[in-house]
């Protein structure tokens, strides 16, 4: 037998399972998120297939079947899919060349398209697809059904195309109106004015409100408009896709055009959705595969194509759902409004739906997405893709944006960073980014500047030099009758092919140290080759004169800043050692460290005859109220090798120094080793040179103005050793009884 014992405090049955309790919490805020949804996808279901031309009962089938399907097999969660405006113009298109019936097998065919984009995990490769093209796609979509839509809303009938629509606009806004123009202008203002209603009012959305209030006032008014026609439900449809008797190419074109272009939409759907929910990302593969099963599905029952739809979808998530049980319920209640309520829903008016649609697409008009088109400097992609839309088709509009966007970024590599500079007598040339045989006719161009004689440096910056481009800079060169000094930033890419071994591709680049990292003698060696006359100068001026030209732009602002004072956060204590760059090792830059320099980083005691360094202790812990200090060690330190009996004969003012590093000798005598990293230096210098910090930091002690700010917590003393073999810096630990690797302390 198995005996359960309960706990000593135990008043009860246990408590739910956590699954159960999940579920019941979840599903309490899905359910009345699917209702919010379940309100605003009947009307606009309704008006998409309207837009469309397509039969109206296709947009409830949709969004009853397609939308379970998407759900249930996709990828996003939260993700609720329908019939989309998205898809307005390419259906109606598609419709009036095919045929209702060929229409459906067309999105059976697009949604196992869709399904084969998911099994071949190119869901990601959607996302490359530049953001303005998608907004001037989405624009271009919202501007062609509002043109449609402007003349139902007016009483009349939508031309055959855009253009059509435009110029037959004018004589519709000017011909007799009839009851369509009052429902439709109903339907809008309450649109527009319903964001700027009380809360409790908005509560209700506005899809659902304006065309119940149109409705109303139809009907009150006994208004005799054309109304949806729905049959008595839903399988009194009877419609089975058929293959078309030819056309195939047509068939074939518009059953790519609806997968591409419901594909995106899903997937930029679930995107945004995720940005704003937070938590795992969607498998993008799986959302296009569930939603090619909801369009094979659909297709399948004479329903309109579906795709994610963002309206639908932000919805869900505003109102509060947690799982996809909300977009799942939300097709049941849309599926028992088709059931019960069709009657209902034959006294909306078409205006009502015009009037929808109208509002829908001048909202796929999105004016923020377009200012950060602007901003990033994609308009002409937006307009071409937008223009092409509108005036020709969908697909034109994103193959003619593609090609701009292609040709501007071919521009770019082009056009940028091919200039010439005078300097002095001299001229500079100065070329940045990738040099290939595209930019060549401009180098070419901007070289034919530079006078006959002159002397000139060619200042190289690029990340990748291919045969074209280096043998234009090699002949030139060659041919030009000044001195030509050849300066390269970065990887030698010229250097390596008049060597006869060029690099070929970027991958196999040498990372190089930028120049304000690197010795003099590493990037003046390897990179500058000087004239005859100019070779005596000295490495400062050429280190000087590389500051002025390159580096002192970029910090300009920052010291402009510091002009009038300084406000260093620490005091740094190290060694005189040209190994040791305390701003390097530091990250730091000016203005951050008040640096002291001497043989040994020692500190002298606050009573002794040597008061260099008791000065700069003052300063900046009294008048500049530095935050911490640190004395930084080395390793290999000469000091350290003098004080072990190591010291150069001769050097008496070194001798006279060194005497203050005798109480760091006592404290090794009669302390334990200190550790590096774990473990103990080999070289005996180097374990003293960790005592010497430590013994420094005592020292710095004795201050009264560092005693002060250390008692009212105004300071902080830190110990750090630098190990120049293994570019490593390692900070003190007390509780480990030594030093450690600096990253260790961060965590």
């Amino acid at each position: 037998m198995i005996e359960i014992v309960r706990g000593e405090h135990d008043t009860g049955p246990p408590s739910r399972s956590p699954f159960a309790e999940n579920l019941r919490n979840n599903l309490k805020h899905d359910v009345l998120a699917s209702i919010v949804v379940f309100l605003v996808a009947v009307p606009l279901s309704l008006g998409v297939a309207f837009a469309a031309g397509a039969p109206l009962l296709s947009g409830l089938i949709s969004a009853v079947v397609g939308g379970l399907v998407a759900s249930v097999f996709g990828g996003s969660p939260l993700q609720v899919s329908g019939p989309s405006a998205a898809l307005t113009v390419v259906l109606a298109d598609t419709i009036a060349t095919h045929g209702w019936p060929v229409t459906c097998a067309i999105t059976v065919a697009a949604g196992l398209l869709q399904i084969l984009f998911g099994l071949t995990r190119a869901a990601r490769a959607a996302l490359a697809v530049s953001p303005a093209i998608v907004h001037g796609l989405l624009a271009g979509i919202g501007v062609t059904l509002v043109l449609g839509q402007l003349h139902v809303v007016l009483g009349g009938k939508a031309q055959g195309s855009a253009l059509a629509n435009v110029l037959a606009l004018p004589g519709q806004i000017a011909g007799h109106h009839d009851q369509a123009v009052m429902i439709g202008v109903v339907t809008l203002a309450v649109l527009l004015a319903w964001p700027h209603l009380p809360s409790f009012v908005r509560r209700l959305p506005a899809p659902l409100a304006a065309v119940a209030l149109a409705t109303g006032l139809s009907l009150a008014s006994g208004m005799e408009l054309p109304r949806v026609d729905l049959p008595a439900g839903l399988p009194a449809l009877h419609v089975v896709p058929q293959l078309p008797d030819g056309g195939w190419a047509g068939f074939a074109l518009a059953a790519v055009t609806i997968a591409l272009i419901a594909g995106l939409e899903s997937l930029l759907s679930a995107v945004s959705v995720d940005k704003l929910r937070g938590g795992p990302r969607t498998d993008l593969d799986r959302e296009l595969i569930g939603q090619g099963a909801a369009n094979v599905a659909v297709g399948a029952l004479g329903g309109f194509p579906v795709t994610g739809v963002i309206v639908r979808s932000m919805t869900n998530y505003e109102a509060g759902a947690r799982t996809r049980m909300s977009a799942m319920l939300h097709c049941a209640w849309i599926l028992a409004a088709c059931l019960l309520f069709t009657g209902a829903l034959r006294l909306i008016p078409l205006a009502a739906l015009a009037a929808l649609l109208v509002y829908v697409g001048a909202k796929l008009v999105n004016l923020h997405g377009l200012k950060e088109v602007r901003r990033h400097g994609d308009l002409p992609v937006y307009a071409v893709t937008l223009a092409g839309a509108v005036a020709v088709n969908l697909l034109t509009g994103v193959a003619a944006g593609i090609l701009l966007a292609l040709a501007l970024m071919l521009r770019r590599m082009i056009f940028s960073g091919i200039r010439v500079e005078r300097d002095g007598e001299r001229h500079r040339v100065v070329v940045e980014g990738a040099l290939t045989f595209l930019s060549v006719p401009r180098l070419t161009r901007v070289l034919g500047e530079v006078p006959p004689h002159a002397e000139v440096t060619l200042e190289l910056h690029v990340d990748f030099l291919d045969h074209a481009a280096f043998d234009c800079l090699r002949g030139w060169q060659q041919a030009h009758s000044g001195p030509v000094t050849v300066d390269e930033i970065g990887h030698p890419w010229f250097e390596r092919g008049n060597a006869g071994a060029p690099t070929v591709r970027r991958s196999v680049a040498a990372r190089v140290v930028p120049r304000w990292l690197a010795p003099w003698s590493q990037w003046q060696a390897e990179h500058v080759v000087l004239p005859a006359q100019r070779a005596a100068s000295s490495m400062l001026c050429r280190g000087a004169s590389e500051f002025q030209r390159r580096t002192a732009p970029l910090l300009r602002d920052t010291w402009s800043g510091l002009a009038h004072g300084q406000q260093p956060h620490t005091l740094f204590i190290t060694c005189g050692d040209a190994r040791i760059v305390p701003n390097l090792i530091t990250t730091s830059g000016p203005g951050d460290l008040f640096t002291v320099r001497n043989i040994g980083n020692l500190v002298p005691p606050p009573d002794g005859d040597d008061s260099s360094v008791g000065a700069a202790v003052e300063y900046a812990v009294g008048v500049l109220g530095v935050a911490e200090i640190v004395v930084c060690g080395h390793s290999g330190c000469g000091a350290m090798k003098a004080l072990l009996g190591q010291a150069p004969d001769g050097l008496r003012q070194l001798g006279s120094w060194l005497r203050h590093g005798e109480a760091t000798l006592r404290r090794r005598s009669r302390e334990a080793p200190l550790l590096l990293g774990g473990e103990r230096p080999v070289a005996e210098a180097d374990q003293l040179a960790l005592h010497n910090v430590v013994q420094q930091l005592e020292s710095l002690r004795g201050y009264p103005v560092v005693a002060a700010a250390l008692a009212r917590g105004g300071l902080r003393l830190t110990g750090m050793y630098f190990d120049v073999g293994a570019a490593q810096v390692s900070l003190l630990d007390e509780g480990a009884r030594g030093f450690v690797p600096a990253g260790a302390l961060e965590h």
